[in-house]
């Protein structure tokens, strides 16, 4: 995410590929759908799904395509190095032009095929969306890019603190009182977990925990292992899979006591954020599409992904809505399965209630260390170096402490989840890619003319579509923005 280059490394297969993009894609903000869609009601949250994955399909071929023409600048970059070897430090160190490009386009284009190469938009390269940055938006634009990448990320490690305590509130509260209770019964943040202690009280004690065992390794560089990898992907589908057959188990057997209204105004404003959340995976594609070994039909793979993922989290929330009453539906669609359920099992209940605490808290450092990362990358300049203090210190303070304030404070994990979507995710899926598109079908047009085509430019080629992204996205924000503003105790 701090906008290296590196080597493509390990190939894999189309099919591979598609497979890591599906669990790319799904992850933690599934499971807050099923809420947002029972409140939104269930044909307006088909509706608005169905189109949202449309927009997140097209814009993740926007950045496909931005990533085949980087690829193309970085090979441009080379040749004119090793045409003119002394002229590879200036180059480096080229002002800017008004125009905000900083390579030659004014020079004549030499022939691309007497350079040894057919097509300069194969993607062999992982370039990073903050190298694409900086290698299409001027000063202003990367800056805007990493401020937008910094605020999801810090969204992120939010949801994340928030998910993990409640999780453990859910599942050791129950235990402790030593009671059951119904799952259509309202839980208050007052109502008594451990004696004295109230519920708001133990998600506090569990977030400070928390905070103490991972908070550390902000302070320190981890990596999230293949194994490690594999592990909580493979958690996470025998959750889904197991809270599926429950669902459909009882509502098969007559249980069902779900009944959701066709529609819901007061409720798209939460259900949108969710979905551009739940969609989210451009700014990782470089590190995903780059390794598959045949990219002739990357946009159909792409295409096919984005049809199975749509039919996931349909099947997914249609049978929590009818499953359960909309006032039962918790914010986390895992916590309506733990507890003393009677339909389900009390191995499976735990298994349920505490998967995401194993899950999220394997992700918690490795987005905590590359938001930190992220900061020093935007303040970063060229020579210089930070400070013993500010490097090990500051940096993963400013890190940690703003997401567990936010934490603290609230508890509302499907409020959390619709504003990092509707604004950061707004930004990330939506802004990013349309302007990465647009600069870029610019800059090689100057590079290397209106001959040569870009093989994976994307289906939505008309400049029509980008401003159509734009002005959805700028929609988007006035409409969420507006309705905060005049919807009291929203949070």
């Amino acid at each position: 995410m701090a906008g290296d280059i590196t080597e493509t490394g390990e190939l894999y297969s189309p099919f591979v590929g598609l497979v890591y993009m599906f669990n790319l894609i799904v992850g933690t903000g599934a499971l807050t759908m099923p809420k947002a869609f029972a409140n939104a009601g269930w044909l307006v949250s088909l509706i608005l799904i169905i189109f949202l994955s449309f927009m997140s399909y097209m814009t993740t071929t926007f950045v496909v395509e931005a990533m085949a023409a980087a690829n193309a600048q970085l090979r441009w970059k080379r040749w004119e190095k090793e045409e003119d070897p002394d002229s590879s430090e200036s180059s480096d160190n080229e002002v800017p032009s008004p125009s905000g490009y900083n390579r030659s386009e004014t020079e004549p284009i030499l022939s691309v095929q007497r350079r040894g190469l057919s097509d300069p938009f194969e993607i062999v390269e992982r370039v990073e969306m903050g190298q694409m940055a900086s290698l299409f938006f001027n000063k202003a634009g990367i800056n805007l890019f990493y401020f937008c990448i910094i605020i999801y990320l810090y969204g992120d490690l939010a949801i994340y603190a928030t998910a993990v305590p409640l999780s453990l509130v859910q599942v050791t509260c129950f235990s402790a009182n030593g009671s059951c209770s119904s799952q259509s019964e309202e839980r208050n943040d007052t109502d008594p977990c451990w004696g004295p202690i109230r519920r708001i009280d133990a998600y506090r004690i569990y977030l400070a925990v928390f905070t103490l065992l991972l908070g550390p390794f902000t302070f320190f560089n981890v990596q999230k292992t293949k194994y490690l990898q594999m592990l909580t992907s493979l958690m996470r589908w025998i959750a889904f899979i197991i809270m599926i057959v429950l669902a459909l188990v009882r509502i098969g057997k007559g249980e069902g006591a779900g009944h959701p209204p066709l529609a819901q105004v007061s409720g798209i404003r939460n259900l949108f954020g969710v979905c551009v959340y739940s969609f989210m995976c451009q700014h990782s594609l470089p590190s995903l599409v780059t390794p598959i070994s045949k990219k002739k039909h990357l946009t159909g793979l792409v295409l096919v992904d984005y049809f199975l993922v749509l039919a996931f989290y349909s099947l997914l929330c249609f049978t929590a809505i009818f499953c359960f009453s909309s006032g039962a539906l918790m914010d986390m669609y895992t916590l309506n399965f733990s507890g003393c359920s009677p339909f389900v099992p009390q191995v499976i209940g735990y298994f349920l209630g505490l998967f995401p605490v194993f899950t999220i808290s394997t992700n918690f450092p490795i987005i905590a260390v590359t938001l930190r990362n992220n900061w020093k990358t935007l303040f970063h300049r060229d020579g210089g170096t930070y400070p013993w203090l500010v490097d090990r210190v500051v940096f993963p303070l400013i890190t940690l402490v703003p997401p567990v304030i936010v934490a603290f404070c609230t508890n509302h994990l499907e409020v959390l989840v619709s504003i990092t979507g509707a604004y950061a995710g707004n930004g990330i899926q939506y802004v990013i890619p349309a302007f990465l598109v647009f600069c870029s079908r610019k800059d090689n047009a100057l590079v290397y003319g209106p001959g040569l085509t870009n093989k994976h430019t994307s289906p939505f080629r008309q400049v029509g579509w980008v401003w159509f992204v734009l002005c959805w996205a700028l929609t988007c924000f006035i409409y969420v923005t507006a309705n905060i503003i005049l919807t009291d105790g929203s949070l």
